[in-house]
């Protein structure tokens, strides 16, 4: 069962519903919850800009303003966090360091990493709604990730989908979701793209023995779409999904399948490598 999350602090739209899913979350399975927020220092400081003759005192006011204003922000996102947590105890980390490297170590002291898809940490916005702080998580850490798009909403009804078709990546992705206990707060839509279904039976099996209310059916055309069109209809809860390359390990999630549906997903996915 989940007993530790780790929510990443940030002021975009997306991050204040991955904030409002994880409390809700912590709520109904008793796990300890710790905010981050990342000051990415090496970014906002600009330490390794170029400065022209005399203009070392311009940087040095500017970089002074930018600090303070990153103090602000980290005020404001703290305290809209304690007044959504209302009751619940949660705990607060500023880290300073570049944002991968500082959710990453935050990240291995617990079972999950709840992320907006489209958190900024600090640096420009994202231009196709996906951070890429995602990919250096997904493709480096050691924990699952459930990346939540704007506008999610905390709880609700629908089914958990999972898109499967006997990958490693996906086999894991389907043991945390079960070990975690997240199969067992509604149904589970299983859908096999494996070739003639091969793994149908031993993954609905698995998930059964896990307290999975599970169906599951064999599909054949494209993964992309059809999951995308069957979030929709249900609508699902969540989707689980294992991080897929293409091309090879300079590839491992943008620009792949796992990459599109990651940004078009209208739940929040559940992902692992």
């Amino acid at each position: 069962m989940i007993a530790s999350i780790l929510l990443v602090l940030d002021d975009t739209p997306g991050a204040a519903a991955a904030r409002d899913l994880a409390f809700a979350l912590a709520r109904r399975t008793g796990a300890a919850i710790t905010g981050v927020f990342v000051m990415d220092r090496p970014h906002t400081s600009d330490v390794h800009e170029p400065v022209p003759v005399g203009g070392g005192a311009f940087a040095a006011q500017r970089n002074k303003r930018l600090a303070e204003a990153l103090r602000e922000e980290a005020r404001d996102v703290v305290a809209a966090a304690r007044a959504a947590a209302g009751d619940l105890p949660f705990e607060v980390h500023l880290r300073e360091e570049a944002p991968e490297p500082a959710i990453l170590a935050e990240g291995a002291q617990h079972d999950l990493i709840v992320i907006g898809r489209d958190c900024t940490l600090g640096r420009e916005a994202c231009e196709d709604g996906l951070s890429p702080t995602v990919e250096a998580l997904i493709r480096d850490g050691v924990r699952p990730l459930l990346v939540v798009p704007p506008g999610a909403p905390a709880t609700a009804d629908g089914p958990a989908l999972i898109g499967y078709h006997g990958s490693l990546a996906g086999m894991r992705a389907v043991q945390l979701f079960a070990l975690l206990g997240l199969g067992r707060e509604g149904e589970v839509r299983l859908l096999d793209f494996s070739p003639g279904g091969a793994g149908l039976a031993g993954m609905k099996a698995y998930l059964s023995h896990h307290g999975c209310k599970v169906s599951a059916k064999a599909e054949t055309g494209d993964e992309h779409d059809t999951l995308l069109a069957e979030a929709r209809r249900l609508p699902a809860r969540l989707m689980v999904l294992g991080a897929e390359g293409e091309g090879g390990l300079s590839r491992l999630v943008f620009g792949s399948a796992t990459a599109r549906l990651l940004r078009a997903s209208p739940c929040p996915v559940f992902i692992h490598g």
